[in-house]
């Protein structure tokens, strides 16, 4: 398949792929951090993801998968002020953390 420059104007994509084979979480400069203990799977991050990043198992979040995360920070802005379960930090500072 050509690249898109060389595609017609609304030409087809006769290949298509899903995200699953793209992973872009390095793509990322903030990284939402989740608590588990402060989290109440009230799923409004899981709603508004626009990668499909948060991860459910058995009814209930478990979690970010940073492998496709962009770090837009919409799961932030949308839990609950109340519960505050996912913050944002930088990339930097994360990659720099001792894992706990």
């Amino acid at each position: 398949m050509p690249p898109w420059e060389e595609l017609a104007v609304a030409g087809i994509n006769t290949e298509p792929a899903t995200s699953l084979a793209y992973k872009t979480g390095t793509w990322r400069d903030e990284r939402p951090i989740w608590d588990a203990e402060k989290c109440t799977s009230c799923f409004l991050c899981f709603i508004h993801c626009p990668d499909n990043a948060v991860m459910v198992k058995d009814g209930k979040v478990v979690g970010i998968n940073y492998d496709y995360c962009k770090g837009c920070g919409i799961c932030a802005i949308v839990c609950p002020p109340r519960v505050k379960a996912i913050t944002m930090i930088s990339e930097r500072e994360a990659k720099n953390r001792t894992p706990a």
